[in-house]
């Protein structure tokens, strides 16, 4: 504790400066968000190398019967959503960095906002193929390829929404100013995270194919 003009100030909000230290290490609570983020990173690493396994040793691919998987009218609005969502979430840090709280609350809330209008999207979409299309996850190896990778990223998408929404909820308390936002650095590198997955899966998925 230290005083500053007669007031008791914590120590560690005077010491916190966002992700960097006063002597150029990585905040130990980033750090550990960046560790979790590797992990993710290589799950979902092992996701696609399954997927481009099982596409090079497939005669056809994807199978011929199957021609509904189409970035078109679904998935392409959806990933131009998640990626503004990105760039609010950013927003949020940056209004964050320079003391602003009712710039961090708003960002939180606009990516908050576009977060759940993707995983609507995602949702209706799974509704439409398995209704109409009678494509499910039980659908051969396509269809569980398909329904496992973008269904452990809506999981992800999920967490995130889960994560933001504990950090608007904080904003509207005032826990946050320009010296003490580590959470806020932290949920944003995930989010960050979660768009470079869903754009990666957009390109194999819906353009490679």
């Amino acid at each position: 504790m230290s005083a500053a003009g007669g007031v008791i100030v914590p120590q560690r909000e005077e010491q916190a400066h966002g992700p960097i230290g006063h002597g150029g290490g990585v905040d130990t609570a980033f750090l550990g968000m960046l560790l979790f983020i590797g992990s993710e990173l290589m799950f979902f690493a092992g996701l696609f190398a399954a997927y481009f396994n099982t596409r090079a040793a497939a005669p056809v691919w994807p199978p011929a019967n199957i021609d509904y998987i189409e970035p078109f009218p679904l998935a392409t609005p959806a990933t131009i959503i998640l990626v503004l969502s990105s760039v609010t979430m950013q927003w949020a840090v940056w209004r964050i960095r320079a003391g602003d709280r009712t710039g961090l609350k708003r960002g939180l809330a606009v990516t908050l906002l576009l977060g759940a209008v993707f995983l609507g999207i995602q949702l209706y979409d799974y509704y439409e193929l398995v209704t109409v299309e009678r494509f499910g996850i039980d659908s051969g190896v396509y269809g569980t390829l398909f329904y496992t990778l973008t269904g452990f990223h809506g999981a992800h998408v999920f967490g995130g929404l889960v994560g933001i929404s504990v950090i608007l909820l904080r904003a509207s308390q005032g826990q946050f100013s320009g010296r003490h936002h580590i959470a806020v650095e932290a949920v944003s590198a995930y989010w960050h995270f979660v768009d470079v997955v869903w754009i990666a899966l957009f390109v194999t998925i819906y353009l490679l194919k």
